[in-house]
């Protein structure tokens, strides 16, 4: 039987070592779509472990003004879980930060949740082939099997610019966004244009006394099909299902289509980097200003955005664009390489996260103790997006190649938390205590996921993005395809993929006992062999 796992107040305490199956790190839909997977599987021996008080994920720790989804709310939703009561297209923050709270207490899971456990280190024990797991508030757990839900956008990327700590207005990254900071009246820097840029740029400009934008790269950006969900539909998606479900198939094989140009035929993107040219060519009238905001790379190359007032908000008189690089930043200003002084009271940055990075130093630690860091020297890689040779019974979603550039990363997250399911029954009914990628499966599994993305507009679009690792200028990020065949590739698991560990060998009257036995090739020497 399990040790208790103590109520939060114990963190107060000493720390304590307890034991459970099953660890799972993050809550949003990644965690939480797992939670509610295994409580429906019947497997309830497992807890969820959350840095902060609430669940959410990045719909939880996004909360900057104007900050909302890009992918239709209908398809941005679990499957098993539709919500009749979206009321817009593409759903706001706190909407889809509402949803996931509900799920967490409609389906049960909110029992296995242990907030304010921010995990500080994951280790392997080979010998008792089971996780070690530090927190920051000195619990301890021990757990057969780590699955980490801590997705790709959890991690802010500051840049590295001489001076920024020498700052002395208020500076902050839009994940962290100051609501308590007054704006009105205030010179505000926005460096970055990603997609949290183009939301908050138009929310704020109106407030400020002057806006200066600095933009390394401009991105393609679309008109945006938003609306609100009209009484009429809310009604017939709560009293006639099945209405939401053609509603949610119709969006998702409109969106499945964009595959094509971004990975199939990138050619065909010249025909949709023609829409957003007129979307331009309509919304700014300076030609100046236009051509500052034209890229000169092929459409999808970098992330393609979506909005109706970004570029209006740009075309305001308070705000200016500024495209000279930054040289370095000053106690009240921003300098840049034109040697323009660009005075400033705060600084908001708009520069993204650290995907090629999920995992700081020192997190995760295989077999022999090998850090995750190094163990993706050469950029992040793994099986199926999901597991990787070294450490055993460790579980990744929406790891490594497994995100989209046009449909909803929902669709994704559910094929892994199904596949890791099927792994933990097989596991369950050939009595495996952990399992281990072979290495050959893994390694070729991946030359082929980068021979696809080879040909693939992220890689002939002529443009450097965040979905290329800067160290090797690999893309270790997107699926290179539809969502579908990720869907089939993950439907099935199989146990010929891997190494299966008997049991840990127990200690009786001072001697070990013999281990029972699985697959006769799958043990460690033979397991530490091949990873060699």
């Amino acid at each position: 039987m399990n040790a208790r796992i103590p109520d939060d107040a114990a963190a107060d305490h000493a720390p304590v070592t307890f034991a459970t199956d099953i660890a799972i790190i993050g809550t949003g839909f990644a965690g939480l779509g797992m939670a509610i997977r295994l409580r429906q599987a019947g497997l309830t021996d497992f807890v969820v472990a959350e840095k902060a008080h609430s669940v959410g994920g990045t719909w939880r720790d996004n909360h900057y003004p104007g900050c909302a989804c890009d992918v239709q709310s209908h398809v941005y939703s679990f499957s098993f879980a539709p919500n009749p009561r979206w009321t817009r297209m593409f759903a706001r923050q706190p909407e889809i930060r509402a949803y996931l709270e509900d799920c967490a207490r409609r389906f049960g899971v909110e029992r296995h949740l242990r907030f304010g456990h921010e995990l500080t280190s994951a280790v392997y024990d080979d010998t008792r082939r089971r996780w070690h797991l530090r927190f920051a508030n000195g619990q301890q757990w021990s757990a057969r099997v780590l699955i980490s839900a801590m997705g790709g956008l959890s991690r802010a990327a500051l840049p590295d610019i001489p001076g920024i700590d020498t700052f002395k207005g208020r500076a902050f990254h839009s994940q962290h966004w100051d609501h308590a900071y007054p704006l009105e009246g205030k010179r505000v820097a926005v460096i970055g244009t990603g997609a949290s840029a183009i939301q908050f740029v138009p929310q704020i400009a109106p407030r400020v006394a002057h806006l200066d934008l600095f933009q390394r790269t401009p991105p393609w950006v679309m008109p945006k099909a938003d609306r609100a969900v009209r009484p009429v539909e809310q009604w017939l998606f709560r009293h006639l299902p099945f209405t939401q479900k053609v509603m949610r198939s119709a969006l998702y094989c409109m969106l499945e289509s964009r595959a094509f140009g971004f990975a199939i035929h990138p050619s065909l993107m010249k025909t949709a980097q023609k829409v957003a040219q007129r979307h331009l060519r309509r919304q700014v009238r300076d030609p100046q200003l236009r051509a500052k905001l034209t890229p000169d790379y092929t459409m999808g190359c970098k992330r393609v955005l979506i909005s109706n007032d970004y570029f209006p908000a740009l075309s305001r008189a308070n705000v200016s664009v500024t495209t000279s690089a930054i040289e370095r930043i000053e106690e009240d200003a921003v300098i840049t390489s034109d040697g323009v002084r660009h005075p400033a009271d705060c600084l908001i940055f708009g520069t993204g996260f650290q995907v090629a990075d999920p995992f700081a130093r020192g997190v995760v630690r295989g077999r022999g103790g090998v850090d995750i860091v190094d163990t993706w020297r050469d950029g992040a890689h793994a099986y199926l997006g999901t597991t990787l040779p070294g450490y055993p019974n460790f579980f990744m979603i929406v790891g490594p190649n497994t995100g989209l550039g046009h449909n909803s990363m929902v669709f994704m997250i559910e094929s892994q938390v199904e596949y890791i399911l099927r792994a933990l029954k097989t596991m369950q009914s050939e009595r495996a205590e952990a399992i281990e990628v072979h290495p050959h499966v893994e390694r070729a599994y991946n030359e082929q996921i980068q021979q696809k993305l080879a040909r693939a507009i992220w890689s002939t679009g002529g443009c450097k993005s965040w979905y290329l690792d800067p160290r090797t200028g690999k893309n270790t990020t997107l699926w290179p395809g539809f969502a579908y065949r990720f869907r089939q590739a993950t439907r099935t698991f199989s146990m010929d993929d891997y190494f299966a560990y008997s049991p840990a060998p127990q200690t009786v009257n001072g001697h070990a006992a013999a281990p029972s036995r699985v697959h006769a090739h799958a043990n460690t020497a033979s397991a530490e062999a091949e990873a060699r």
